[in-house]
């Protein structure tokens, strides 16, 4: 990581903790990716009853949430920022890799946007044990691929 800076770390920080703040004051919504994702991705009832989870607007705030991530991307090139990702991993790897996280966000009521970022600021400690164990295999995890693996 070598253009990491405390400053855009710090903005970066404030931003998404902005946002997920607007959202849950405006709609009542946690700014979770993957549930955001699994709620753009399920079929409506089609009942009309305009519930929340219900029919094409909320399909259409989780669309626009989705595009906005790689929109960001690209305003941020766009505005001289630099952007150089490089990925190892084959495309098998990177297939296991996704099905592991959308398993574990299953199994855990969330991901790591969902409980690090909005359950840890809401007090819920049933988030603060999902963070606390995304770091602890996190921790693992690069400990065996950089010493006991060797890369």
């Amino acid at each position: 990581m070598t253009e990491f800076t405390p400053v855009s770390a710090s903005i970066g920080g404030l931003l998404i903790g902005l946002a997920a703040s607007l959202l849950l004051i405006a709609s009542g919504r946690i700014a979770g990716v993957s549930g955001i994702l699994g709620g753009a991705l399920q079929r409506s009832n089609g009942d009309g009853g305009g519930g929340p989870g219900d029919g094409r607007g909320d399909r259409l705030w989780r669309l626009a949430f989705l595009a906005g991530l790689p929109l960001g991307v690209a305003v941020y090139q766009w505005v001289g920022g630099s952007t150089t990702i490089q990925i190892a991993a084959g495309t098998p790897v990177l297939l296991l890799a996704g099905f592991l996280v959308g398993l574990g966000t299953q199994i855990g009521s969330g991901c790591t946007s969902g409980h690090g970022v909005c359950g840890l600021a809401r007090g819920s400690t049933r988030s603060l044990i999902a963070t606390a164990t995304f770091m602890l295999a996190g921790g693992l995890t690069v400990f065996i691929v950089r010493v006991a693996v060797g890369r």
